[in-house]
């Protein structure tokens, strides 16, 4: 333990974020620098409790040794700190920015106190790891002459190309896409992950020996028969990409867009891309609506600030979360709460309506015109246990609405093209399923991810890329020396 007294002699504290009007000009990371000695005094914040909930199932299913490298900020022993967080993390600088952090809402100080800032002092290991060279590539010694391909750049196949290669397999990743990083290139806004961060890891994996296929989409340009015959193994890592549509009237109109449509092309002009007229979606000078209330919900409202909406709104079906933890919702579970996100900042006033269901688009020449909704309210639970739901009578109300963007989640993977061809078996919520190995009922073929565990954090990609890529390894080897998760 670091400091004795650290918890009660510090603070809770964060980096600020830039000023809005500041921000809200550019697509650049929204906090501004944090002093070491900041960072160092929030380490001594840490316990080192008995049991350290953060590094349990409630919270970092990665296992990371969150009391031991928090120490070491503490003392200001960066390479150990960097070299504790690399045998769990392999990509503590995206978790560092983008993870909700799990494990700070088990954090054992947060039960009476805020809790300790564990997210922001991972992304600084990671930071002061590239910058002072404690992080560089370590291609392996030798190789076993094997050959995985993973099929999707994601989280989990970053993840389970890394540690694959680690133990010495020639691994090729294959990308459908024309840049490598999947949900962290083209999901995620600039303002939230810079794309710098993620192309300077792709840079060292590449040169630790993992090749890159891009603008390869496996199942359409290539079959899994002919991806079979090259290489001793597959990882499917393709995520879940099929969005949850609303099917009501109008829906076919000009305006109403998947929010997967809307980020990427933002995120393709900030690489410098130039995006044709004819398929643009832009929110400049529109009334813009928002459905779904998620991280997803909040990227599409910092997005459509900075593209200069004329005004954004947004609906979520169920109702605003509580400010603090509900009898239903006990420490060390995830605190549902209610949560003020950078975009919302950005919006100055609260846009959000809650309790609304959508019932109708409303156009005029095929374009979106106006959008129809009801006020809900939630009952007693019915047969299934989930609270029923009914429309509040009389709350029936119109909005003028140019660009609804759906941002309600993901269902499943998309089933067209490698998935149907390899007729591998899907669970009941028809996402890939597999064995404790991560193998799929294909033999020699191997899942990780959302495609398998449906729609997640970040932080869970990587750790199922990680167990896949010892399920593979020990597939191929007989055994092996990869560590083994324990949470999934």
């Amino acid at each position: 333990m670091g400091a004795i007294k650290g918890f009660l002699e510090f603070d809770r504290e964060t980096p600020a974020h830039r000023d809005i009007n500041k921000r809200l000009k550019d697509h650049k990371e929204v906090y501004e620098p944090f002093p070491e000695d900041k960072f160092r005094q929030q380490g001594a914040r840490c316990m080192d409790c008995g049991v350290p909930f953060c590094q349990s199932n409630s919270g970092c299913p990665l296992g990371n040794l969150i009391p031991d490298w928090n120490d070491m900020v503490y003392r200001g022993r960066w390479e150990e700190a960097v070299e504790l967080l690399s045998k769990t993390n392999n990509f503590p600088e995206f978790t560092g920015r983008i993870c909700p952090a799990p494990c700070e809402g088990s954090c054992v100080l947060g039960i009476s106190e805020p809790p300790v800032t564990i997210c922001k002092i991972e992304k600084k290991i990671s930071d002061k790891g590239f910058k002072k060279g404690f992080i560089a590539p370590c291609p392996p010694t030798k190789r076993t002459g094997k050959s995985i391909a993973v099929v999707g750049s994601g989280p989990a196949g970053l993840a389970c190309a890394a540690q694959l290669n680690s133990v010495g397999h020639s691994v090729v990743v294959y990308e459908k896409d024309d840049r490598v990083g999947g949900l962290l290139m083209y999901g995620i806004p600039h303002f939230k992950l810079d794309k710098k961060i993620v192309k300077r890891r792709i840079n060292l994996m590449e040169e630790e020996g993992i090749q890159f296929k891009t603008g390869v989409n496996i199942g359409v340009d290539i079959t899994i028969a002919d991806l079979r015959k090259k290489h001793d193994a597959i990882v499917l890592c393709g995520g879940s990409q099929k969005p949850r549509d609303l099917p009501i009237e109008g829906r076919e109109l000009d305006g109403v867009h998947f929010a997967m449509e809307f980020l990427p092309q933002q995120n393709k002009r900030n690489e410098g891309d130039v995006i044709p007229e004819d398929i643009a979606i832009t929110a400049k000078g529109k009334n813009v609506l928002i459905i779904g209330g998620g991280d997803t919900g909040s990227d599409c409202l910092g997005t459509s600030l900075r593209q200069k909406a004329k005004s954004v709104r947004q609906f979520e079906l169920l109702p605003q979360p509580p400010e603090e933890r509900g009898e239903n919702n006990p420490w060390p579970q995830w605190p549902k709460v209610f949560r003020v996100t950078t975009s919302h900042e950005e919006a100055r006033r609260e846009i959000t309506d809650y309790c609304v269901s959508t019932k109708k688009f409303i156009g005029e020449n095929g374009k979106l015109k106006k959008i129809q909704a009801v006020r809900i309210r939630f009952g007693a639970p019915d047969a299934s246990g989930r609270p029923s739901m009914e429309e509040i009578p009389n709350s029936q109300f119109e909005l003028d609405v140019d660009l609804v963007l759906l941002a309600m989640g993901f269902v499943h993977p998309i089933h067209e093209g490698m998935i149907k061809e390899i007729d591998v078996k899907l669970d009941a919520r028809q996402n890939v399923a597999c064995d404790k190995n991560k193998m799929t009922s294909v033999e020699g073929v191997f899942v990780a991810g959302d495609m398998s565990r449906g729609q997640s954090l970040v932080v869970w990609a990587i750790a199922e890329g990680r167990e896949a890529a010892r399920g593979v390894d020990q597939y191929l080897m007989g055994t092996s020396t990869l560590p083994h998760s324990e949470f999934l």
